[in-house]
């Protein structure tokens, strides 16, 4: 709990310094910003939220290299999706599939479904306590085997 507070601490007060305007010399805004740090890290250990999903700061280089992968499966998706929509005979079957999510964190489903929306041809229809209900352009697309990776790429984004 400890580390969290102190990354959340951190990126508050980077946060406050970049969009305050104020260099060093303006010493009453800085013991300002210091005391609503404080106020906020105090308020946030009271409500018991100091927790990976607060401070999420600490996965961000992991966030970033699925972010990368995400692209390159949304490029993907994207051909695939322009094929099926431009051939002849317009193979489109829609279908709704339920994917688990098993053991995750709500940031980790919540990222999950989110992935699932941006990539062409499905869009995530609702979250459940274990699954995930998506929409497929194509049937093609809804394969639950196919959703795997991208689940577990989802949960060692946000270091689950």
């Amino acid at each position: 709990m400890m580390r969290f507070a102190i990354v959340l601490m951190l990126a508050l007060a980077a946060t406050w310094w970049v969009l305050s305007g104020f260099g060093l010399e303006k010493t009453i805004l800085l013991i300002l910003g210091a005391i609503s740090i404080v106020l906020v890290l105090i308020m946030s250990a009271r409500m018991r939220i100091l927790d990976r999903e607060t401070a999420p700061y600490l996965t961000i280089p992991q966030t970033l290299a699925y972010f990368g992968w995400l692209f390159k499966e949304i490029v993907k998706a994207n051909v695939q999706v322009v094929r099926a929509v431009m051939a002849p005979d317009l193979e489109v079957s829609p279908t709704l599939v339920k994917i688990p999510t098993g053991d995750k964190s709500d940031l980790s489903k919540t990222m999950f479904a989110n992935s699932i929306t941006l990539t062409p041809g499905t869009v995530s229809v609702d979250l459940g306590d274990d699954h995930i209900l998506v929409h497929a352009l194509l049937s093609e697309m809804s394969d639950p085997d196919d959703f795997a990776e991208m689940s577990e790429r989802s949960g060692w984004a946000v270091g689950q």
